[in-house]
């Protein structure tokens, strides 16, 4: 005689199914307890912290919208707000064109089935695998001006004109940091756009092909609108990273921004005015940085819901 080995789910009684369910509902405690404290609670504690006059770490008193006012209004802290903020336009505009860009193409070059279509794939990407430090470090070395790779294999090559300190000079340094973090973030965005192409249904391509469109007006006019949520994604995506960029930019020039802080950004000056000593040894360094981290916070937000609202109305329904 074989034994009854499942539970009917009548038998059980009410309240050991109301205990299941109460504790279903407490597994996302642990990750909600985890945002609060490192997010939530970081996003309060940086606005009352800008509201205080600081005397190295020590909270004074409350000095209202002051710290704002000197950010915006105060040598050299307006000089270097501006000064970073105009560079995080250019990593925004930089990395839209050339990662997005060339990621667009590649993902659409794959989605044509070429052959080894999956090598590729993971082929861009594995830059990504790889610490953000490290990928600094690498391209440091590259990029020097004696030994560097790129230097050497200019001059074999013929063209010793273009070699140069790539790092160095205050108009290549910035642009030098935004082609590393391009590579480094293309085949996460090669990625996104292909997922885009592929949930594109195939019989509107074929309608469209038998309708006469092909080559450049195919993607103009059926595939760019039918992609717009892969490009809300990546731009929004690409916006916050250029307003949050700092990692590549220590690794690559440390925290000053250099040279002459053509590498600065607003997430770098936060640091060195929070931490660094841009202050001044008696000034509120920490009510500064507080400030600034707000305005950063208002930008992302603000711009990235403008960002979000623009693009969704011209999305299409497939």
């Amino acid at each position: 005689m074989e034994l009854e080995t499942k539970t009917n789910p009548q038998t059980i009684p009410r309240k050991k199914r109301d205990w299941k369910r109460l504790v279903i509902h407490l597994f996302p405690i642990p990750a909600l307890a985890i945002y609060v404290t490192f997010i939530i609670y970081p996003l309060f504690a940086a606005f009352s912290y800008s509201l205080f006059d600081w005397q190295g770490i020590k909270k004074g008193a409350y000095i209202g919208l002051e710290n704002f006012i000197a950010l915006f209004t105060k040598q050299p802290f307006n000089d270097m707000f501006w000064n970073a903020f105009q560079n995080n336009i250019i990593y925004f505009v930089l990395e839209m064109i050339v990662q997005n860009g060339i990621a667009f193409v590649l993902a659409y070059i794959i989605y044509k089935k070429i052959r080894f279509a999956e090598f590729f794939k993971i082929a861009y990407f594995l830059p990504r695998l790889l610490s953000v430090i490290i990928v600094g470090f690498l391209w440091k070395l590259i990029l020097n001006p004696n030994f560097g790779a790129l230097n050497v294999f200019l001059e074999k090559i013929g063209l010793e004109s273009l070699t140069k300190a790539w790092l160095g000079d205050p108009d290549t340094a910035l642009i030098s940091i935004i082609l590393v973090n391009s590579w480094f973030g293309l085949g996460f965005a090669v990625l996104i756009f292909l997922a885009g192409l592929q949930g594109i249904p195939h019989d509107l391509i074929e309608a469209a092909r038998l309708d006469g469109a092909k080559g450049f007006t195919m993607v103009r006019k059926i595939i760019l609108p039918l992609m717009i949520p892969s490009i809300t994604i990546m731009t929004v995506l690409t916006f916050i990273h250029a307003f949050e960029a700092f990692e590549l930019i220590y690794a690559m020039q440390g925290s000053m921004g250099e040279p002459y802080y053509s590498t600065d950004t607003l997430a770098v000056y936060f640091y060195r005015l929070a931490f660094g000593g841009s202050g001044g040894a008696s000034s509120a360094a920490i009510g500064l940085g507080s400030s600034l981290a707000v305005v950063l916070f208002m930008i992302i937000a603000v711009i990235s819901a403008v960002f979000l609202y623009i693009l969704r109305r011209r999305e299409v329904q497939m």
